[in-house]
């Protein structure tokens, strides 16, 4: 992948979008659950909504995946970390100004659709959020072949 840091051990991305409660989170868990431990994932948001949704925390869960400690932060603070890579994952967030000490990391926009804004029934709703996490694992997965 073009412009992508050369690969740390393990390779410390941030996920960022707007409110951190929804795809951030998403991709958090799954770098970190479903790498065997290639990826540190974190995620925070440009205008944190302080708490993740419901609904993120629901289908996660249902999955099997963890959701313990799972906060929504603002990306200030992590103004400390060295990102090999910063991944916003939402329209409204590729277009923000990213904070200067997110200079030195690579940037790529995964622009996936929200799923917590999806409307209908039981079904609807996690068949959005499984198709949201499996494009996530599934870009995750392109990217860790192509560091290797």
């Amino acid at each position: 992948m073009k412009g992508i840091a050369l690969m740390s051990n393990p390779y410390e991305i941030l996920f960022v979008c707007t409110h951190n409660r929804c795809r951030s989170v998403l991709a958090e868990v799954i770098a970190n659950t479903n790498h065997d431990g290639f990826f540190r994932a974190h995620s925070a948001g440009s205008q944190p909504a302080g708490a993740v949704h419901p609904s993120t925390l629901k289908y996660l869960a249902a999955r099997g995946l963890p959701t313990q400690g799972l906060t929504s932060q603002s990306w200030n603070d992590y103004s400390d970390v060295q990102f090999d890579l910063v991944v916003t994952v939402c329209d409204g967030a590729a277009g923000e100004t990213c904070p200067l000490w997110m200079e030195g990391a690579a940037r790529v926009h995964w622009g996936v659709p929200d799923p917590s804004r999806i409307e209908g029934d039981e079904a609807v709703i996690r068949a959005a959020f499984d198709d949201v996490v499996d494009a996530l694992d599934k870009k995750l997965s392109s990217l860790r072949h192509s560091l290797t």
